[in-house]
């Protein structure tokens, strides 16, 4: 009776053997799968309250992925002052007006830094921001980004050592020719590498800092994508940020920008808000020479009446 009983369930154990081989198979193949989205050469690091990973060589992190797909589709307002640099340093005596407008001095870009760092503000990257932005990734409190213009020599001569002391981050945009003409006055390939391995992202700025109003598609392709894949081949990994020359741009400019693989791009005009549906037009703060502290804390809260006065 029981060997009788016994019988009619022998012939389902092949049956649960296979449906259990069948479910280890596809097991293995997920966990594989995601090896190959998540290699095991990445390492977490934690930046202004967000996780970024930095991917092996030539490989894409999930937090590039998603940042270049267009986010989920919320638009998002956020403030977030991007404050705007250009020399870091004493101009010289037959300096023009430009050019002392432009030029904040090593003293007072520390004391601006130290500022940041005893009111609680934390720099983020470009790259924390467009996340923010796309994909509603948190940001601390009272987040900043610092920016620097046309990569000059002086960054990395007196602003890179301040930001080293406090940690803090920044995106340098250059102009890839004149770092390939080696001009003296401009950072070198070799200081750019050095910091990119320090955390500072270095971007695009076009290759000569032509005017970009009313070219045809083959000079933006030269000068815009020309420049990202120069930033590619000399600092090992893609670059996704852009500035424009002089802040200005038509239609032609902002539609191929994201042909061109830039998530983000920053103008001159001011303000601290910035929108999921405008991460093309990011506005920016101008630090200028004759800016002092006072006029720095209100900027950053962007109080004209003040800043003003």
């Amino acid at each position: 009776m029981i060997a009788n009983e016994l019988s009619r369930y022998r012939p389902l154990r092949p049956l649960r053997t296979a449906l259990l081989m069948a479910l280890l198979i596809a097991v293995a193949v997920l966990v594989g799968m995601l090896a190959m989205l998540w290699p095991a050469s990445w390492s977490g690091w934690s930046s202004g309250g967000l996780v970024a990973m930095t991917p092996a060589a030539g490989v894409r992190s999930p937090a590039e992925v998603l940042a270049g797909d267009g986010g989920d589709g919320t638009l998002r307002r956020i403030a977030a002052p991007v404050l705007m640099y250009h020399y870091i340093s004493v101009p010289p005596e037959d300096a023009d007006a430009y050019r002392q407008d432009l030029s904040v001095t090593p003293e007072d870009f520390r004391a601006q830094m130290a500022y940041l760092a005893a009111s609680g503000y934390t720099p983020i990257s470009l790259y924390d921001l467009n996340l923010a932005l796309r994909w509603g990734t948190p940001l601390p409190p009272r987040p900043v980004v610092l920016t620097f213009d046309d990569g000059y020599r002086d960054f990395y001569e007196h602003a890179f050592p301040v930001l080293q002391e406090l940690g803090f981050t920044a995106t340098v945009f250059v102009i890839t020719a004149r770092l390939d003409a080696g001009d003296p006055a401009y950072l070198t390939w070799a200081q750019a590498r050095e910091l990119a391995a320090a955390g500072i992202d270095i971007e695009s700025h076009t290759k000569d800092h032509p005017s970009l109003i009313g070219r045809d598609a083959e000079f933006l392709h030269y000068q815009i994508k020309g420049s990202l894949e120069s930033i590619e081949a000399h600092l090992g990994r893609p670059a996704h940020l852009f500035c424009y020359p002089a802040g200005r741009w038509d239609e032609a400019v902002l539609a191929a920008l994201p042909e061109y693989g830039v998530w983000l791009a920053v103008v001159t005009e001011g303000g601290i808000e910035h929108t999921t549906d405008g991460v093309h037009l990011l506005r920016r703060v101008r630090i200028s020479g004759d800016t002092d502290l006072e006029t720095f804390a209100a900027l950053l809260r962007w109080e004209w009446d003040r800043a003003a006065s």
